[in-house]
């Protein structure tokens, strides 16, 4: 996708999000950053304009009111323009047993996780097909691949984007539109610090923690040269694999690693 100029990235204000937002600007595309934190949104579009001389456009977005992307898409389709590529980054997770899982946590995951994540593709549908090409970069997670301990509404969650962005690769496909799938496993970023406050988690994989910028360059580089699915680190990959073969036996030799949290 050599013509690209415009990435809209959702979550953009902090982690992935922030470091993608970078990256594109240091190939002189233009970011688009919606995430519910305007001033931090503010804070990365001067950064942007300071380090890479380019413009930024900042929209603040709450993803579970699908009233407001509506009318955050459509403002950001008059004042920017068509787009090229929308990166799903917006999302959370709290780890919990599910007994103990609020339902107001299950909820927000469900709402900001895949049906926001639906809502801002929804929007930008029309526009590609018009236009006979994009892409659309859901970030998913291992966890919709193997689902672990105190995880179950969060995989539960990442299960449906995989899901859902297999569907729509195929329905699209004939418009010229690329579906990529982002399954990272876990990275230093704050999302843990939300995920699990405990901070045992951290503690436990901390040294197999992937770096946000290596996340992000991965990304980024999919976006010249489109891939169905980004799958890291490679190892977690091999055994997601292993996992659909044999479930039950990776359940029982991995047993302590799938209670990590």
């Amino acid at each position: 996708m050599s013509n690209v100029k415009i990435v809209v990235i959702t979550g953009a204000s902090s982690g992935i999000g922030a470091e993608m937002a970078r990256m594109i600007a240091s190939k002189g595309w233009t970011p688009v950053l919606m995430a519910r934190s305007f001033d931090r949104l503010e804070h990365l579009r001067n950064e942007i304009k300071n380090d890479y001389k380019t413009t930024a456009h900042t929209f603040q977005l709450d993803v579970q009111d699908k009233i407001h992307v509506d009318s955050v898409f459509n403002q950001m389709y008059q004042e920017v323009g068509a787009i090229d590529v929308l990166i799903n980054n917006a999302g959370f997770g709290v780890f919990d047993y599910f007994q103990d899982a609020k339902m107001e946590d299950i909820e927000g995951m469900f709402n900001t996780n895949v049906l926001g994540m639906m809502a801002c593709t929804k929007a930008v549908l029309p526009g590609m097909i018009e236009q006979k090409r994009g892409q659309i970069i859901n970030i998913a997670s291992q966890a919709a691949k193997i689902a672990t301990v105190k995880g179950s509404v969060y995989a539960a969650t990442k299960h449906a984007v995989l899901g859902f962005s297999n569907s729509l690769r195929m329905e699209v496909e004939d418009f010229g539109i690329q579906v990529t799938t982002v399954n990272p496993g876990p990275i230093k970023t704050n999302f843990l610090k939300i995920a699990d406050q405990t901070g045992q988690y951290e503690k436990n994989i901390g040294k197999w923690m992937l770096r946000p910028s290596e996340v992000a360059s991965k990304i980024v580089g999919a976006i010249e040269k489109p891939v169905r699915e980004i799958n890291l680190p490679g190892w977690m990959e091999a055994g997601s694999k292993m996992y659909q073969l044999m479930p039950t036996l990776m359940e029982k030799v991995g047993k302590k690693a799938f209670r990590q949290k």
